[in-house]
C-alpha cells in the first residue's frame, strides 16, 4: 500500500526541524504502523547524519594537485580545438596566411611563362629585356623567366624572377635591383607587393 505524499513531507520537515507539533505526532503514529515508511525514515536519518559528519572533514593541502595528477592527460587534438575556439581571429588569420603561402608556392613552381612589366623604352629579344644605352625607363621593371640587361637608366626598382640581371658599366638604376630565384624570396616579394598595393 502506497502511503500519502504528505507523510514523506513530514519526514523532511522533521529532519529540517520545521515540523509542526501536530504533524510530528501524526508522523510518529504512522511510523509505528508502517514498516516501509519507518525504513525510509531511518535511511533518511542515516544520510543526514553522514552528510553532517562529512561536512567537518578538511581535505589535505595537496588534495587538488593529487586529483589533477591522476586525471588522464588531455589529447593534443582536443587542446588545439579548444585553443582555436578561444582564439578565432588568430586561427582565421593563420589559416589565411598558410593558404596564401601555399598558393604562392604553387604559383612559383608552375609559372614558367616569360613576361615583362613594361614595353616602354626597352628592346626585347627572345627572353632578354634590354634597356638600351641613352634610354630611360620611368617606373619599376619586373621580368619573369628571363634576363634583363641594363645599359641605359631605370628610374625605379628592377626585379628579376626566375632569371638573371646584367648591369653594364654605363647602366644606372635609381631604385633597388633584386634577383628572385628562391621560393621563399618570391613569396616575400608577393607579400610586400600586396601590402604596398593596399597602402597606395
Amino acid at each position: 500500500m502506497k502511503c500519502p505524499d504528505h507523510v514523506v513531507q513530514w519526514m523532511h520537515d522533521y529532519l529540517d526541524g520545521d515540523i509542526a507539533p501536530n504533524d510530528e505526532q501524526a508522523l510518529r503514529e504512522h511510523l509505528q504502523q508502517c514498516p516501509s515508511c519507518s525504513h525510509h525514515f531511518n535511511s533518511l536519518k542515516k544520510t543526514v547524519a553522514f552528510i553532517q559528519h562529512c561536512s567537518h572533514l578538511v581535505p589535505s593541502a595537496d588534495f587538488t594537485v593529487n586529483v589533477m595528477a591522476r586525471l588522464p592527460k588531455e589529447k593534443r587534438r582536443i587542446r588545439l580545438g579548444r585553443w582555436l575556439k578561444n582564439h578565432p581571429f588568430i586561427a582565421a588569420a593563420s589559416l589565411f596566411f598558410l593558404l596564401m603561402i601555399g598558393s604562392l608556392y604553387t604559383m612559383w613552381n608552375q609559372e614558367q611563362q616569360f613576361s615583362v612589366s613594361t614595353r616602354e623604352n626597352v628592346v626585347i629579344h627572345g627572353h632578354t629585356v634590354i634597356v638600351p644605352k641613352g634610354k630611360t625607363v620611368d617606373g619599376d621593371i619586373v621580368v619573369r623567366n628571363g634576363t634583363i640587361k641594363i645599359e641605359g637608366k631605370v628610374n625605379g626598382n628592377v626585379t628579376v624572377i626566375h632569371g638573371e640581371k646584367y648591369l653594364a658599366s654605363a647602366g644606372q638604376v635609381t631604385g633597388e635591383v633584386e634577383e628572385i630565384n628562391e621560393a621563399f624570396d618570391w613569396i616575400w616579394y608577393n607579400i610586400k607587393s600586396a601590402v604596398k598595393g593596399l597602402l597606395e
